[in-house]
């Protein structure tokens, strides 16, 4: 079943919803009790509090959000109930705090006045790819998006069958309106039009034709810099800390010390070698060396 498409409000509500819920849960919030308080917050004209209240009935049951997300095809898009899904299987290594943090965006970036499908579909490509969630089940998520049109959703179940086989960017550059101009350019026919409809604009054709043969990753990163993409989330590295508190670690280098000393009076004698004074004759702290 193929979503529908949101007013604008509530994808601005959606954005706040990922958020929170991710905020919360990094400060060990259980899921019930931030779900309670999102209901009350978000914004009562919208129909998020009535999903809200559907998926607390969800999570008390089975403990999980990702299949209530999947029974309310008319509120959440595919594409969202299947990134949570991923991020909830057992012995899933897909961060459930990452795939909020995709939905946020994603949200923010649909919040806009104008969005470019183009711009939305390379960003849930990445999502899949950047995570390893799987292409098959995944690009069927993304094809029932109600943000792509018949052209969209028939190219997308087409690319399925071809990853892996072809090129990800001579697949989007021979979609694009640069691949129409250099196929006129070889063909020397000015008025030459592709058999199947254009889905990306030149600048995205070009970024794609010059990438063709590389990691798909480095096509992603061109997108986002030159026109604007948005960018995937990525897990972010925990700060290094330190073992011990500096205190801690001070009173230990001196019981180290003493034991050595320990150990060598046991073994028939203390070396003060390291005590003396240049020659051996001195040592460090005798008193005839700071007469001036």
């Amino acid at each position: 079943m193929v979503g529908v498409q949101l007013d604008r409000e509530e994808y601005i509500e959606q954005a706040y919803f990922f958020r929170v819920y991710r905020e919360r849960l990094e400060n060990s919030t259980p899921s019930q009790e931030i779900l309670a308080g999102l209901k009350e917050e978000v914004l009562a004209t919208t129909k998020l509090p009535m999903a809200i209240d559907f998926l607390m009935g969800e999570i008390q049951l089975n403990g999980r959000i990702g299949d209530g997300m999947a029974r309310l095809p008319h509120y959440f898009l595919p594409f969202q109930a299947f990134i949570i899904q991923k991020a909830e299987e057992d012995n899933s290594k897909f961060d459930f705090r990452i795939a909020l943090r995709i939905l946020q965006h994603e949200a923010e970036f649909r919040s806009a006045e104008s969005v470019d499908p183009a711009a939305v579909f390379v960003y849930q490509f990445e999502c899949l790819a950047r995570n390893r969630l799987g292409y098959d089940h995944g690009v069927f998520a993304i094809a029932a998006d109600s943000i792509y049109n018949s052209d969209w959703q028939n190219w997308i179940h087409k690319i399925r069958i071809e990853l892996g086989t072809v090129d990800f960017s001579n697949l989007l550059y021979r979609r694009s309106e640069q691949y129409l101009l250099d196929v006129r350019k070889q063909r020397n026919e000015p008025e030459f039009q592709l058999a199947y409809p254009i889905l990306f604009k030149g600048h995205a054709g070009r970024i794609a034709r010059a990438n063709i043969g590389k990691d798909p990753l480095y096509l992603f990163a061109a997108l986002q810099r030159q026109l604007g993409y948005p960018a995937v989330p990525r897990p972010q590295k925990a700060a290094k800390q330190e073992l011990l508190h500096p205190a801690i670690e001070s009173r230990m280098q001196r019981l180290e010390a003493r034991l050595a000393l320990l150990e060598q009076e046991g073994k028939g004698g203390i070396d003060l070698s390291s005590f003396y004074e240049g020659d051996g004759a001195k040592f460090k702290d005798d008193p005839e060396l700071f007469e001036s």
